[in-house]
């Protein structure tokens, strides 16, 4: 059996500062790389609190989740990687924004440091395709 493997890469989001690719789509599932709050065209990080970073890497985010057709509503896992767990809640409030409702499963780990200085960086694994959501209670 032949697997499908399809790299994103999208002139909408910064371009990676290493060697890897903004995301790769195995079959209907995209892995995205880790996204930080740079600006596109300068490639620096925007400036601001950690509220103003989040935010950029999000919309960062989005663009490469809009160029392997999938979108916010489409993630399954997030995993987000922050310098300072204090900062938690301003993330917190600014991950609402884009996440709405049936939220993905998440995991949020503070770490000594990350690329650029940077103060939170989020990676995903979403689905693409057509999605249906169901929710079980119990």
């Amino acid at each position: 059996m032949t697997l499908t493997r399809k790299i994103i890469n999208t002139n909408n989001a910064p371009r990676p500062i290493a060697p890897y690719n903004q995301g790769v789509v195995l079959e209907s599932t995209l892995y995205v790389s880790g996204c930080l709050g740079l600006d596109k065209d300068t490639m620096k990080l925007v400036e601001g609190d950690v509220s103003t970073e989040t935010r950029q890497a999000l919309r960062n985010l989005g663009e490469i989740l809009h160029a392997a057709d999938s979108a916010y509503d489409k993630v399954i896992k997030t995993t987000i990687f922050m310098s300072d767990m204090n900062e938690f809640s301003s993330i917190n409030e600014v991950y609402k924004e884009f996440f709405t409702k049936d939220y993905p499963a998440r995991s949020a780990v503070q770490v000594a440091k990350l690329p650029l200085n940077a103060r939170v960086e989020i990676e995903v694994v979403a689905a693409v395709g057509t999605v249906k959501t169901v929710c079980c209670k119990h």
